[in-house]
C-alpha cells in the first residue's frame, strides 16, 4: 500500500509540472499562430487546427512536458496495479494541487483564499481515501470485456475528437471531459492488462486491452492539447478531472473488485467525493489575472489557467 501510494504521488507530481508546461508551450504557440494573422492555425469552427496542436507539441517547454507525462504514466500504470482505482486514479488527480502551486513560481500567478482553501480540502479528502482504502481486486476479467474495453476507446476518441473540431472554441470542457475519460480508461486497459505479471509477452502482445491504452492515452493527450489551447480551460481542468477519477472510480468497484476496509466504506465515499469536489473547485476558482493593457505583448503572456491531468 505505501509503495502505490509513494509511486501514485510521484505519478501527480510528474502530471502535474508536465502540465504546467504544456500549458506554457500551447499558450505561446497559440499566440504565434495569432501573430501570423493566418487562418491555418484554425479550423472554419474556430478550433486548433492539427497543425497548429502539431506546433504546439513540438515547442521545448511542450515536450519537457512530455516527457514528464510519460514518466506519470509509467508509475501511474504501477500504482493502478498497487492500489484500488478509487485511490490510484484520485492520487493521481490530484496533481491539480501540484499545478495549482507550481503556477506560483513558473507561471507568476497568486492563488486566492477559496484555491488555498480548495487545496487543503484535497489534501484533507487524500487522507480520508488512504485510511479507508482496503485490497485491490484481481483485475482478472474475460477477453471479451477487453475487447469492449477496445471499442469504447476507439468511439470515445475517434467520436470525441470529430465532435470537438466541430464545436471548434467552444469545445474546451467537452476536450477536457472526453481527455479526462480517454486517460480513465488507460488506467483501466493498464489494471486488467494481460501478460504484465508474470510477463509473457505474446499473451501481452495479444490483449486488446494493450491497444486500448495506447488508443485512451495518445488521444487523451491530443484532447488535453486542444482544450489547452482554446480559450479559458479551468471548466475544462474540472471535466477532465471528474473523467479521469470517477469513471474509472466506479469501474474498480462494480468490475474490478476493489474495496475499502470493512466499515470504512462511508468513508471512502466520503473521500472520494470530496477530493474530486475540491480538485474541481481549485481548477474552477483559478481565474486569470488581469490583463495590463488590451492588445499589449505583456497581456497576451499573462495567460494563468493552466489544465492538469
Amino acid at each position: 500500500m505505501i509503495i502505490g501510494l509513494l509511486t501514485a504521488v510521484a505519478a501527480s507530481a510528474c502530471y502535474g509540472t508536465g502540465s504546467v508546461l504544456q500549458a506554457v508551450g500551447s499558450r505561446k504557440s497559440a499566440r504565434q499562430e495569432a501573430a501570423k494573422a493566418s487562418s491555418a492555425g484554425v479550423t472554419q469552427h474556430g478550433g486548433p487546427s492539427l497543425s497548429s496542436t502539431a506546433k504546439a507539441a513540438v515547442t521545448w517547454e511542450f515536450m519537457v512536458g512530455t516527457v514528464l507525462d510519460f514518466i506519470g504514466f509509467g508509475l501511474g500504470a504501477l500504482a493502478a496495479r498497487l492500489l484500488p482505482l478509487f485511490l490510484s486514479q484520485t492520487v493521481i488527480s490530484a496533481n491539480l494541487v501540484i499545478t495549482a502551486v507550481l503556477s506560483i513560481k513558473l507561471l507568476g500567478i497568486r492563488l486566492n483564499r477559496a484555491e488555498w482553501t480548495s487545496i487543503g480540502v484535497v489534501c484533507g479528502a487524500l487522507v480520508l481515501l488512504a485510511t479507508a482504502a482496503g485490497p485491490e481486486g484481481s483485475g482478472h476479467t474475460p477477453i471479451a470485456a477487453h475487447w469492449w474495453l477496445l471499442a469504447a476507446s476507439v468511439v470515445l476518441i475517434g467520436g470525441g475528437t470529430l465532435l470537438v473540431r466541430l464545436l471548434g472554441g467552444r469545445a474546451a470542457i467537452l476536450a477536457g471531459l472526453l481527455s479526462g475519460l480517454g486517460f480513465g480508461a488507460l488506467g483501466v486497459g493498464v489494471r486488467v492488462l494481460n501478460g504484465v505479471a508474470p510477463f509473457h509477452l505474446p499473451s501481452l502482445l495479444g490483449d486488446p486491452a494493450l491497444y486500448a491504452i495506447l488508443v485512451a492515452g495518445i488521444g487523451g493527450m491530443y484532447l488535453h492539447t486542444v482544450a489547452l489551447q482554446i480559450g479559458s480551460v479551468n471548466g475544462a481542468t474540472a471535466a477532465l478531472v471528474v473523467g479521469e477519477t470517477v469513471v474509472p472510480g466506479m469501474l474498480g468497484v462494480l468490475w474490478l473488485g476493489d474495496s475499502s476496509r470493512p466499515g470504512f466504506a462511508w468513508v471512502a465515499a466520503l473521500g472520494f467525493v470530496v477530493a474530486v469536489a475540491g480538485a474541481v473547485a481549485v481548477a474552477w476558482f483559478g481565474e486569470p489575472e488581469p490583463e495590463t493593457e488590451p492588445g499589449s505583448p505583456a497581456a497576451g503572456e499573462r495567460q494563468t489557467e493552466v489544465a492538469a491531468r
